[in-house]
């Protein structure tokens, strides 16, 4: 069975390959634009414009969208500490959004087993959720578990993300093994 789905795989046109590296936690290459979040605050704090200074994630005036780019700037930073807690700071804890970051973290602080269920979570909550998909399937090709990568990367086709940043970051890390790290 193995050795069907790589022939398949490797069958399949890479339009990774030819592609520019996409931003984490979006559907474009853009990256985040830097704020005085990436460039100003300690670590810990975020830029809030309301109060025109850093703050805790908590004391932050940011609405749930805010704080959701901001955690999405500190994860490109490298931040990821600071990142959780400004997920932490969102009213939704069982946001898919949440959960798919909360997933990134986990997986590139080496915790695979926590990354996958974070990722499970938040495809229970939203199946569509192609950036959980992509990350997930990272995750397996990291641990060798090729075929179940695969099967995200056929999921994520299926549901429309074929020409995705999900599905490109996806097809790369299965075709070369090397996974999104920033």
């Amino acid at each position: 069975m193995r050795g069907a789905v790589l022939a398949a795989l490797f069958s399949l046109p890479s339009l990774a390959l030819t592609t520019p590296g996409f931003a984490v936690g979006t559907m474009t290459d853009a990256p985040p634009t830097p704020t005085a979040t990436t460039t100003d605050c300690a670590e810990g704090t975020v830029w809030d414009e309301t109060l025109e200074k850093c703050v805790a994630p908590k004391e932050s005036r940011l609405d749930d969208d805010g704080l959701y780019e901001a955690a999405r700037e500190l994860a490109y930073a490298g931040r990821l500490d600071t990142a959780g807690s400004v997920l932490s700071a969102m009213s939704d804890q069982s946001d898919d959004r949440v959960l798919t970051y909360r997933g990134f973290i986990a997986r590139q602080m080496g915790d695979i087993a926590a990354a996958e269920a974070f990722y499970l979570s938040a495809l229970a909550k939203n199946p569509g959720n192609l950036l959980a998909r992509s990350y997930m399937g990272q995750g397996l090709v990291a641990e060798g578990r090729i075929d179940e990568a695969y099967a995200q990367l056929v999921e994520i086709r299926r549901r429309g993300g074929a020409d995705s940043w999900p599905a490109q970051a996806l097809d790369t890390a299965i075709r070369s093994g090397v996974t999104t790290s920033y």
